[in-house]
């Protein structure tokens, strides 16, 4: 009996205590606000809540009023008596007039509607509500990046016509393009796990100012999850376990992550795995995507086996890992020092195009898979906020490490020689970027940056009959480099709220340098080593102007480069059935000079248009185009004669477009999205032009979004136009094996769409689902250039829950 009272009186001080202690929460989100200020009329009494939303109303009487006051939320005033035996507080959301902060454009924080250009950003919210498989997912889910896969290990952004070492990825503000990025289809964005992003900004259009080489159709920005400190000395310890399932490729994914926050120091640590089976294509469309057959190695040699379900794409699946540690410490209040440590690894993945190509009439490979690709990354950042220097008010070191680790196995059918290429790049990175305000109208921006990036490659040929292993020619020249140092200025001048001019200047000196003579005992190169070097100038000007509440005009114009990196100058690889890409020793860097009008009308955040149209010009541009060794047009290449082809500056492009946003307040839970792009180019092929490889059909998608406390639903289409066979750019016409006939026999990328529903319900403060039903009537498509068909309908199904 002693022991039930004992019992009763603890729950009795229990519950007096936990009111005395609030959580304040997100009305429709249900997570916890941070940073919220708690006080009384006179300020005489105060709090703010900590990392978990949490506060103590100890010091508060049970009448007077509290008010909740945080800068992204509606002011909430009540009593404790209104409060009652409830700790739950619940704030509105109100980020109507509040600017939306970017990072990229400057390397610091700006105002989203003072930047020329026109930025996709996406915060964690959308991240979260999205559930995107891999990071490219995120990225198409923008309605303004165009994804293409070879695999399903894949995603390869298109953005405004260009691709691959064309666009600029950046993680936490470092470039993640290395030296052997190359002109085709690229799978690294990848490497970014979507549960560690913080938000993303996506610059469409040249970045080349701030980020040099590469960005010139945009920059893809990258922000994790930041280490969050306490606001007290008290430890903070927050924790979020992720479990999800999609039908369609059998995915199964587990994540965690938790974060240990002091009042000087936060650490941060974040773990995710995915398994991917065979990916199931959909059931109306084109035959030609089916998987009729496959070849399978067997004790007794390959065989080719009859595919008893050909929507099941046979040998696309595989798995990978992504972990992140990262420090934050903060000794004053003006000064941070931020260390980050990633890595990524995968299993074999299958290259699925490579595994449905023919060659008379049978399967050409037995197998073809990029072997483990790793990434690992370490960085340091030291950020000093304020400052009375005359050089700079805020400064921002940031120095980093990454090692890339990538293979290629592959063997053709019937074959004994299983050819094993191997490549890895050790890339250092350092930057230094500043701004000063002369005053309360003129910010200057400014920095330095160097890069140095080493390359290691191996090729040898396995006969798998005797496991004999003999050297053959790499993909690259083992040992080559590729380095970069630039320094940039931009300044901007803000006259009045409703005008802003922005301008940038930026050098750059770049040194390739390889070493052929390893290679040369394969291909008698016609030189030994090769050295170059290239200067370039690149700026950028543009005015935002907003003359009222309703109208913004943007106006931009730039310049941007690529210098050849080792992939340009010294590769080795075989592009296309019967072709083989050389070194070539002679390139110059590529330019693109484009512009950007940009038109945005808000009525009073009920209906908004945004409107851009742009052009480019790209001139000198790296293509690869036929070309002779020695005088010779055909060499020997893995076994089979092909045709000779290198990287050469042998071509001009005209890209231009136009792009339409609208959003909808139909009612106060119910909102109409839609992103329209029309893109359209041409380049110069010899006395001809033709259409641009990495140039995307018309895309779009339409989202009605409805919100309400715990609940949150999305009905959406995403539609695709066609490409003719005479739309097709000579390079994609090459690869007909991915392409559906149209009525003449001739490849062509179909038009397609599709119907889908998610739902996000919050179950609790802790709990939260997310289901989402892909592809509702069961399309079967391919985005265009792609080698494996999309998922057919697919069931996600995503259980989150946090601490």
């Amino acid at each position: 009996m002693r022991f039930l009272y004992i019992t009763f009186f603890l729950l009795l001080v229990s519950i007096a205590t936990q009111a005395q202690n609030i959580k304040v929460l997100n009305e429709v989100t249900k997570e916890p606000i941070s940073g919220v200020a708690i006080y009384n009329v006179d300020k005489s009494k105060s709090g703010i809540t900590n990392f978990r939303g949490e506060a103590e109303l100890d010091d508060f009487s049970d009448t007077e009023i509290i008010y909740f006051k945080h800068l992204s939320h509606v002011l909430k005033k009540l009593t404790k008596l209104k409060l009652g035996h409830s700790n739950k507080v619940y704030l509105v959301s109100n980020t109507q007039g509040l600017e939306e902060i970017v990072i990229s454009a400057s390397k610091f924080e700006q105002s989203k509607k003072d930047i020329p250009q026109k930025i996709v950003s996406m915060n964690t919210k959308s991240i979260q509500f999205i559930n995107p498989q891999t990071s490219a997912d995120l990225l198409e889910n923008t309605g303004q990046v165009y994804v293409q896969k070879s695999q399903l290990g894949g995603g390869s952004p298109m953005i405004r016509g260009f691709s691959t070492n064309r666009l600029l990825i950046t993680v936490d503000g470092i470039r993640m393009n290395n030296a052997i990025f190359r002109g085709g289809n690229l799978q690294n964005v990848i490497a970014v796990d979507p549960f560690s992003i913080q938000n993303t900004e996506v610059t469409l259009g040249s970045g080349s100012v701030i980020y040099g080489s590469d960005a010139i159709g945009g920059v893809m920005g990258f922000y994790t999850q930041k280490p969050k400190l306490s606001n007290s000395d008290s430890l903070v310890f927050s924790s979020n376990a992720v479990l999800r399932y999609a039908s369609a490729s059998d995915e199964k994914t587990g994540h965690f992550d938790f974060n240990l926050g002091y009042k000087k120091w936060a650490f941060v640590t974040n773990a995710s795995y995915t398994s991917f089976g065979d990916l199931k294509m959909g059931s109306h469309g084109p035959t030609e995507y089916l998987r009729p057959e496959f070849a399978l190695a067997t004790s007794n040699g390959d065989v080719i086996i009859q595919n008893n379900d050909p929507l099941v794409q046979k040998f696309s699946g595989y798995n990978q890992l992504n972990m992140m540690q990262k420090v934050h410490y903060k000794p004053f209040k003006d000064l941070s020092f931020d260390l980050g440590v990633f890595y990524t690894t995968t299993s074999d993945v299958p290259r699925y195009d490579r595994l449905i190509r023919y060659r008379n009439d049978v399967l050409r490979s037995a197998e073809w898979n990029y072997g483990p690709q790793q990434w690992f990354m370490s960085n340091l950042q030291v950020t000093k906020l304020s400052s009375r220097s005359n050089l700079y008010d805020k400064i921002k070191a940031t120095i980093a490490y990454q090692n890339f680790q990538e293979s290629r196995i592959d063997r053709d059918f019937q074959s004994s020689t299983r050819n094993i290429r191997e490549e890895a790049v050790d890339a250092y990175s350092f930057n230094l970027d500043l701004e000063k305000r002369f005053s309360l109208k003129t910010q200057f921006f400014y920095g330095v940056e160097y890069v140095y990036n080493k390359v290691m490659s191996h090729g040898e040929e396995e006969d798998i009959s005797n496991n004999i292993v003999s050297p053959t020619v790499s993909r690259y020249p083992n040992g080559a480099s590729w380095q970069s140092a630039a320094v940039y200025s931009s300044i901007k001048y803000k006259p009045s709220p409703k005008f802003v001019f922005q301008s940038g200047l930026r050098f750059n000196h770049v040194i390739s340098k390889a070493d052929f003579k390893e290679n040369n005992v394969f291909l008698n190169l016609p030189f030994e080593s090769s050295k170059n070097e290239a200067g370039a100038l690149t700026g950028t000007a543009g005015i935002s102007w907003s003359p009222n509440r309703t109208l913004q005009w943007k106006l931009n114009a730039s310049s941007a480069f690529r210098a050849p990196n080792i992939d340009d100058i010294g590769k080795v690889f075989d592009s296309e059935p019967g072709s083989v890409v050389v070194p070539n020793e002679t390139l110059r860097p590529e330019y693109a000079y484009g512009g950007e009008l940009g038109l945005k009308l808000n009525f009073d955040d009920k209906l908004v248009l945004d409107m851009s149209t742009y052009y480019t010009y790209l001139d000198n541009a790296l293509v690869r185009r036929d070309y002779n060794l020695n005088g010779e047009t055909e060499i020997i290449y893995d076994g089979e004669l092909s045709n000779v082809q290198a990287i050469q500056n042998a071509s001009k492009a005209w890209i231009y477009g136009f792009e339409v946003g609208l959003k909808m307040a139909i009612t106060n839970g119910l909102n109409l999205n839609s992103q329209y792009s029309i893109i359209g180019g041409t380049e110069a092929a010899g006395d001809i032009e033709v259409p641009i490889r990495h140039v995307a059909p018309n895309f779009g998608n339409t989202h009605l979004v409805w919100n309400s406390k715990n609940l949150k639903l999305d009905v959406f289409a995403n539609y695709n136009g066609d490409l003719s066979f005479n739309q097709l750019a000579p390079s994609e016409i090459e690869k007909d094996y991915i392409y559906a006939l149209d009525e003449n026999g001739n490849p062509y990328s179909p038009s397609w769409y599709t119907l889908n529903f998610r739902a996000q319900y919050q179950i609790n403060s802790s709990t939260t689902i997310t289901v989402s039903l892909e592809n509702i009537t069961d399309q079967r498509y391919k985005t265009y250039s792609s080698g494996i068909a999309a998922a057919g309908r697919n069931f996600i199904l995503s259980l989150k829950y946090s601490l």
